[in-house]
């Protein structure tokens, strides 16, 4: 599914209240409620307006105040509930603090891991087992990216878990895992299990089913 992020003053973009890419329209006013036409540091409140949904944005200059998701990414369709909880709390804190947002991350990677069928108390280890289960190398880095970054959030190291940059990939690394983990898997099964009995049939025999 394509993501467009929201940015101020955009002709379009994904729109965080209905989740459909749509043309915005945008007016502003200064802080004394005025409106001005040609100077656009003056545009101290900016209001886009959704086209799909007729919803607002609000912003402050550059930065979106609401909805208190923020300009996170929508989460993936097929999230499980208690990753898809962390990951909307994490979306609402994002702006304000980039870190805890880092660390909610994390905290998701490790409850998906338990989603998984791994034990969910050791997020490294229970990597390292679905990789012996046969992960694909760039799921098993996303996840490390995820787990080292939001680690670093709470023990600060080497990497800046103060960006909102650092932290908007995360959001879409825990949105590809899931894609490949669950959404994948299940769409092919779904049109695997679909195919003609004796195409099953032959498939089986040749893999010795």
């Amino acid at each position: 599914m394509k993501y467009i992020q929201p940015t101020v003053y955009a002709k379009s973009f994904t729109c965080p209240h209905c989740g459909t890419i749509s043309k915005q329209n945008w007016w502003y006013r200064r802080w004394d409620g005025n409106q001005v036409n040609h100077n656009p540091e003056e545009h101290i409140l900016r209001i886009g307006t959704c086209d799909h949904c007729n919803k607002n944005t609000i912003w402050v200059k550059n930065t979106m105040f609401y909805p208190d998701n923020g300009n996170a990414p929508f989460p993936n369709p097929e999230m499980p509930e208690p990753v898809l909880r962390l990951y909307m709390e994490a979306s609402a804190i994002h702006i304000k603090s980039p870190r805890g947002a880092a660390a909610l991350l994390r905290l998701s990677i490790q409850v998906l891991t338990k989603e998984l069928g791994e034990e969910g108390k050791n997020i490294n280890k229970d990597i390292g087992n679905l990789v012996k289960k046969g992960l694909p190398e760039i799921v098993q880095q996303s996840l490390d990216i995820v787990r080292v970054t939001g680690n670093d959030a709470v023990h600060p190291g080497q990497i800046d878990t103060d960006s909102q940059e650092t932290v908007g990939q995360l959001f879409d690394l825990v949105n590809i895992i899931i894609e490949y983990m669950i959404a994948l898997p299940k769409k092919v099964s779904g049109i695997y299990t679909g195919l003609p009995k004796d195409k099953m049939k032959g498939i089986n025999d040749r893999d010795g089913k």
